[in-house]
């Protein structure tokens, strides 16, 4: 009896290497945003690819196919094989969705929805003990504190919520309002109307103080962050940039890795703003002495510089910025450019006095339209741009030494790219036999 020769499926990974993911998310309605993309409004919100890090090309993977509205945010959690993303709509409140995501296939499966409590939500960070999510909604600028399942990660309860606009209307409104891709002095005007949080971050020394951006009042809102009681007090604001400027427009920020140093991107001025992080300051806050006895609470950054993004000469109304990131090795901080096309690159000094200061290493084109988003791979060395309004995703190459970016060829179409996130999925999970699964 001849014997017969069983052959494994295809694969086009290597099964045997850890495997990386990149999940693009994707606008799927315009009615209802408070800027104006200007591509293909997408069919499907997220599309899920497989990274050789080899050479830096994708294969596509999966494509959900649970409903999920403009997903314009996503956060991987750091131990579970979980993604979360927010929606975006000035329409209505946002959702946080759970995603399980296959360790061995990258699919993405729809677990659980919650409301965000406020509008265009924007924004997710988990604290230390992955006991609890930060979540910012953008048009009402509500900052919501929501404990998370322990099991499955899921959302489970809104736990506080904080208005900056301390319950007053909002004087722009979500059915007629500038367009916010628009830069000019008068769109600058209504969009700095109201209080508009941007992103929401714990500083990586404590865990316990929260700073978000408000791009409508050109600061950064500073909070002692309790987890037990899932609150945040102890309000201050800190100016986003040198006294007396207007139409700054705070967007994200972003800590160093080992240095007591934090940047934030402004948006509307084209400039990163640098801080030094005070932690004599911050331990005071820490201490809850300011909190409980109603002192005034002391800053924890102090402005040391400000550095233009795009050319001097590249009129500023032509241009918004979107990504901020700080490269894992602490040399570099990037910025997109949303107008000019580009991401700037900016080198970190490392010497003294200059510690953390940054300095312009090159400007790269995105080979593309409005680049909202862009994300590194795990390694360090490839990364991928969102080109909203082309339609498209790239590739660049990352040289470590120089901070050049280096166009590798690989494009790839997906509709209305905003948001770029990187998934080594955990391996207690990807280990377990396919019966175990769940």
């Amino acid at each position: 009896m001849a014997s017969s020769l069983t052959l494994d499926t295809p694969k086009v990974y290597n099964p045997h290497r850890r495997q990386q993911y990149i999940v693009v998310s994707c606008y799927t309605r315009f009615d209802n945003l408070a800027h104006g993309p200007r591509g293909t409004e997408a069919k499907k919100s997220l599309y899920t690819f497989w990274m050789d890090t080899n050479d830096g090309q994708m294969v596509l993977l999966s494509v959900t196919q649970d409903d999920c509205m403009n997903p314009a945010f996503s956060r991987f959690h750091p131990q579970k094989n979980v993604l979360y993303t927010c929606t975006e709509s000035v329409a209505q409140h946002g959702e946080i969705d759970t995603w399980k995501v296959n360790p061995s296939t990258g699919e993405l499966q729809k677990i659980g929805s919650f409301d965000a409590g406020g509008t265009s939500t924007c924004y997710i960070t988990l604290d230390k003990a992955c006991k609890n999510m930060l979540v910012v909604n953008y048009w009402n600028a509500t900052i919501g504190v929501f404990s998370l399942d322990g099991s499955s990660g899921k959302v489970s309860s809104l736990r506080s919520l904080h208005d900056p606009n301390e319950g007053r209307a909002m004087k722009a409104k979500s059915d007629k309002h500038v367009n916010h891709s628009i830069n000019d002095p008068d769109a600058q005007k209504e969009r700095q109307a109201d209080p508009h949080s941007h992103a929401v971050i714990l500083d990586p020394f404590f865990g316990q103080i929260a700073y978000v951006p408000d791009l409508g009042m050109d600061v950064i809102r500073q909070f002692r962050y309790d987890a037990e009681a899932g609150e945040l007090s102890a309000p201050a604001v800190i100016p986003s940039g040198h006294p007396g400027r207007k139409a700054l427009g705070p967007r994200y920020i972003e800590f160093h890795p080992t240095l007591p140093i934090c940047y934030v991107v402004n948006e509307l001025s084209s400039e990163v703003s640098v801080f030094e992080f005070d932690r004599q300051a911050a331990e005071a806050i820490v201490s809850s002495g300011a909190a409980k006895t109603g002192a005034a609470v002391p800053p924890t950054l102090k402005l040391v510089q400000s550095v233009r993004t795009i050319p001097d000469a590249y009129p500023g109304e032509m241009n918004t910025c979107g990504r901020l990131a700080v490269h894992s090795s602490g040399n570099f901080v990037l910025v997109s450019n949303r107008g000019h096309d580009s991401i700037t690159v900016f080198r970190v000094h490392h010497e003294h006095p200059y510690f953390g200061l940054l300095s312009v290493a090159t400007t790269q084109h995105t080979r593309g339209f409005t680049p909202r988003h862009f994300q590194f791979d795990a390694s360090g060395q490839w990364l991928i741009t969102a080109n909203q309004d082309s339609d498209c995703i790239g590739v660049f190459r990352f040289n470590l030494a120089t901070g050049k970016l280096e166009w590798t060829g690989h494009e790839y179409e997906v509709p209305s790219p905003n948001f770029v996130c990187n998934i080594v999925p955990h391996p207690q999970d990807a280990m377990l036999p396919p019966a175990s699964r769940m």
